[in-house]
């Protein structure tokens, strides 16, 4: 096996957050401000997943006070404490860029129907 497959392998989460492009997250990100370590949370739209073992990522966008405001997080990252899913979104597509363009009502994603 390739070493740095190897070195990737061990980076790897294992308790992997189950969520897809267009679900709502409410996402605990640990931030450190001086010597303080305190819990942040960042509640968005994923619009997208990319890249794959140690390396994935996701991207989270949100509108605040007219302004929106994307990150992205590392999906092994420990700081990364705890993602919750919402909503879980109605979409047909990968990248959800479409998204920066709306505005108001526009913006917003459509809720996945659950029959039991």
């Amino acid at each position: 096996m390739d070493i740095i497959k190897q070195i990737e392998q061990e980076q790897v989460r294992e308790n992997k957050f189950e969520f897809n492009v267009g679900d709502t997250v409410v996402l605990d990100y640990r931030i450190k401000e001086g010597s303080k370590e305190r819990i942040q949370k960042f509640e968005g739209t994923v619009i997208k997943i990319q890249g794959t073992g140690s390396r994935k990522t996701f991207t989270v966008r949100r509108v605040a006070y007219g302004t929106g405001i994307e990150r992205t997080f590392p999906m092994n990252s420990p700081r990364v404490e705890a993602l919750k899913v919402i909503r879980k979104g109605k979409v047909r597509r990968s990248k959800l860029y479409y998204l920066r363009d709306r505005v108001g009502k526009a913006a917003k994603v459509k809720e996945k129907q659950s029959f039991r």
